[in-house]
């Protein structure tokens, strides 16, 4: 079992308790030490098989050809800091398509997630559309980057907010700051939205949330409440309780991992006074670790589960 994750990674540590539990053998590693802590090594038309070789870290090794699922997880490409520019995007590229092709390269291994599979699926307006053609409940939504829309859009909305599309990481004045789902009223559209494209969507007047994550066959959701409109600002006001999802809402979640190529993924929906769920997002690999230890669902033994059957059902 191939493990490729940040060095603090919680998340990750639970599962992989859960398979050193069943005597799994399991190799972590980051495709940021590539170097003296992590190498590879693959070998291509000079075996019986498509690709051999090694993965190995300085405590563990895996045979490629033994690898029987991969779970990619958190890991973090290198950055080179001791290289200029050029030869830092030489050699980033060279990992990536070195390090990253060769596990492409394996036929046999469960992805959990593929992460090209992962990219793809990262995208909000495909996965509005998505949502919106399996019968789910999507709340009005515009992406632009013409200021007049934005106004005419907010305008005919009692209230809307604002998403960004793709978070990253941004720091101002040397602040790391975080794009939270905000309020947005006409009289703060400007010309700056013209910039680039911006996501604004009506506000779904919502009593609670669901994170909702499904892993190969099972699915587990769990109702947060919080009051907040965007609960992920303050962990500490946050409750939790165990929800059981329509069927055929659970139905169409897992058809949206199966048309994406996806054997697992974190999704958010909202809950309004009429009980009725509102599609949020879907994130391919969202955390989930804290809400097991809120609720005791056995959510890191449904992912070794997965990895270790090395199929999805």
């Amino acid at each position: 079992m191939l493990v490729a994750t940040e060095a603090d990674d919680p998340t990750a540590d639970m599962v992989i308790a859960e398979l050193n539990r069943r005597d799994v053998p399991v190799v972590r590693f980051d495709p940021a030490d590539i170097g003296a802590d992590l190498t590879v090594s693959a070998r291509f038309g000079t075996c019986s098989v498509p690709v051999a070789g090694q993965v190995r870290t300085l405590s563990r090794s895996a045979e490629l050809t033994d690898v029987r699922a991969v779970y990619w997880r958190r890991p973090r490409w290198p950055t080179f800091p001791h290289l200029d520019e050029d030869d830092t995007r030489l050699a980033t590229a060279q990992v990536r398509h070195g390090l990253g092709g060769t596990l492409y390269a394996l036929e046999g291994p469960l992805w959990v997630n593929h992460p090209l599979r992962i990219t793809a699926a990262d995208h909000k307006p495909a996965q509005l559309a998505l949502a919106q053609r399996l019968g789910l409940t999507v709340p009005p939504t515009l992406v632009t980057n013409d200021p007049d829309e934005a106004r005419e859009f907010i305008g005919s909305h009692d209230r809307v907010i604002h998403k960004t599309l793709r978070w990253t990481p941004y720091a101002r004045d040397g602040v790391p700051l975080t794009g939270w789902a905000e309020p947005v009223t006409v009289d703060e559209i400007d010309a700056r939205v013209g910039v680039t494209p911006h996501l604004f969507q009506a506000r779904v007047e919502k009593v609670a949330d669901l994170r909702v994550l499904v892993v190969g066959g099972r699915t587990f959701a769990v109702r947060i409440t919080s009051g907040l409109l965007d609960w992920r600002k303050d962990y500490s006001a946050l409750s939790y309780t165990v929800a059981h999802l329509p069927d055929q809402v659970d139905k169409a979640l897992h058809t949206y991992l199966a048309r994406l190529g996806l054997v697992s993924g974190s999704f958010d929906l909202a809950v309004d006074r009429a009980g009725d769920l509102w599609w949020l997002e879907l994130n391919p690999n969202g955390q989930w670790g804290w809400l097991e230890t809120q609720t005791g669902l056995p959510m890191s033994a449904a992912f070794a589960d997965l990895l270790t059957q090395g199929h999805a059902s």
